[in-house]
Parts: structure tokens; C-alpha cells; sequence
């Protein structure tokens, strides 16, 4: 069986949306992890009976604590699902070409520190944009600059707002996403 181990910083809306496409295939979600101790994904990992840890910066960056914890587990996959802080080094190069992320835009636009969420619907929007979409890329030591595997793109029309953009983004994500996911752990990405 294949595991997978999720991050996510907020809702956790995609973190659902991966295990509940996984539940009856040969896949397991082993662990949400989170930096958020007010995240609603703490709650959706009860609703969804899936262990959840909650960490600090010193854990993440200063520690071995969550490299540990995934040496442990020994996750085909690591996703980052609307997880918002730069991914260490130390546990990039435990698991190479195995730690994935989902941006709201069309890398390499609308990416970096600081761009995540409505921050890159209202900067697509005052760019003057005619298409978003999603990137899933595999995650370097750099914010949203690995290597992309996919995308999936959406268009802006006139009365489009950061919110109603946000809508049309989500439903990429929730389309794509696992099945991306699936993908890579198949070897077909």
C-alpha cells in the first residue's frame, strides 16, 4: 500500500477532497500535518479519522522532530495542500522527488513568498489577466519554483472578483489535484 502524508496551513478543503478519492483505492492518508493550531483541517482529520499533528516553527525548521516523524512513516508522497511556509531542505533531501505542492495561478506568474490564496486571485484580476488556473509542481528549496508536473487553466471573464476566481480555482484543485496525485505515485507524471 502507498502513503501519502498531507500539510496544509488552513481549511484543509483539498486535504479532504485527496482522501476521500484514495479511500477505496490501494493508498493510505497516514498523517495531516499542520503549523496551524487554529486550522480547520484539525477538524476535518477528526471528521475524517486521520491522525493529525500540530507543529511549531522550532519543530519544522530547528528540530528533527517532523523529519522524524516521516522517516517513520516513509510517505511514497508528501503534499502540501495549502501549506504556506518554505519546505526545509534537510527533509527535501530525505525524500527527493517525492514532496508535491498546488498553487492557485499559472506558474511561474503569480508565485513566491507571499502569494497564496487571495493574494494571487486579486493580483491576477488587477493584472488584467485573461486565464488562471493551478500549478502542482514538485517542491524545491524555493518558494513555488520546482519543477511543474501539471496545470489546469480557467478563464477570467469581465465581472470575475478575487472571490468568484477563488471558486473556479478550488474546482480545479478538487478536479485535478488527486488525480495528478494518482499519477505520480504511478509513475505516469
Amino acid at each position: 500500500m502507498k502513503k501519502i502524508v498531507i500539510f496544509a496551513s488552513g481549511s484543509g478543503s483539498n486535504a479532504e477532497t485527496i482522501t476521500k478519492y484514495f479511500k477505496d483505492k490501494n493508498v493510505e492518508i497516514s498523517l495531516f500535518l499542520t503549523n496551524n493550531p487554529n486550522a480547520y483541517i484539525i477538524e476535518r482529520a477528526k471528521i475524517l479519522n486521520i491522525p493529525c499533528k500540530i507543529f511549531n516553527k522550532e519543530d519544522f525548521y530547528s528540530t528533527n522532530a517532523i523529519s522524524d516523524i516521516l522517516i517513520n512513516i516513509n510517505p511514497d508522497l508528501i503534499i502540501l495542500a495549502g501549506f504556506l511556509w518554505l519546505f526545509p531542505e534537510k527533509i527535501l533531501r530525505l525524500f527527493p522527488n517525492r514532496v508535491i505542492n498546488i498553487h492557485p495561478a499559472l506558474l511561474p506568474k503569480y508565485g513566491g513568498k507571499g502569494m497564496y490564496g487571495d493574494k494571487v486571485h486579486k493580483a491576477v484580476i488587477e493584472n488584467g489577466e485573461k486565464e488562471s488556473g493551478i500549478s502542482i509542481h514538485y517542491v524545491n528549496e524555493k518558494y513555488d519554483e520546482g519543477s511543474i508536473i501539471y496545470q489546469a487553466k480557467c478563464n477570467i471573464i469581465a465581472n470575475d472578483t478575487p472571490e468568484t476566481l477563488a471558486q473556479k480555482i478550488h474546482v480545479l484543485e478538487y478536479n485535478y489535484f488527486p488525480e495528478v496525485i494518482e499519477g505520480v505515485l504511478d509513475g505516469k507524471f
